[in-house]
């Protein structure tokens, strides 16, 4: 499958408070595409799913940030998912801000329209990343110079909580929870 580089040691459990959390491009877009398509939905505009292989953008981190804590697709449960097992994993808490998440206009739209959140949607050609606070500018930097990563953002931090909550500050200035999804919005892809 691949070696892993000498020193690069990716893992959940390596979070800790006052970390960054960045996304490499637009969520959802692949769950609501496979949504569109199963349900005969058809909307004024086509989204397309994100299914990419990641190795190269990857690699192109582990050059940038060798010291990067851990990496993941989001692609079961989405966004929110993952943060919950990387906060249950380090024993932390997350704090991410709405009006940084990169939604495109018509996935925020069409999960709208169908009721569903854009953080619990799947994602197949994305991934998120966590690293210590003085290296995300330059993997902020490395995301945005690769073809797979152009919608970069960072979105939040890591903190410390012995509740391990994931938090979203939403666009009002007030705070929800993020939970894990209770059900299925979307039919198991793969």
């Amino acid at each position: 499958m691949g070696v892993v580089p000498e020193g690069v040691e990716l893992s959940a459990d390596r979070v800790r408070p006052g970390d960054a959390v960045l996304v490499s491009g637009a969520l959802g877009e692949h769950g609501v595409a496979i949504m569109a398509f199963r349900e005969n939905l058809e909307f004024e505009t086509t989204v397309r799913s994100d299914t990419a292989a990641l190795h190269g953008l990857v690699a192109s981190l582990v050059d940038a940030v060798p010291g990067m804590r851990c990496l993941r697709d989001p692609t079961r449960g989405g966004l929110a998912a993952t943060l919950n097992e990387f906060a249950q994993a380090s024993r932390v808490g997350f704090r991410i801000r709405e009006r940084d998440l990169p939604v495109t206009p018509e996935v925020r739209a069409a999960c709208e329209f169908l009721g569903l959140d854009p953080l619990n949607v799947a994602n197949e050609g994305k991934l998120v990343a966590v690293c210590a606070p003085e290296d995300a500018a330059r993997l902020l930097a490395a995301l945005r110079a690769h073809p797979l990563g152009r919608g970069a953002a960072l979105i939040g931090e890591a903190v410390e909580d012995a509740h391990r909550f994931v938090q979203m500050q939403t666009l009002l200035g007030g705070w929800r929870i993020v939970d894990w999804l209770s059900g299925e919005p979307l039919p198991r892809i793969c």
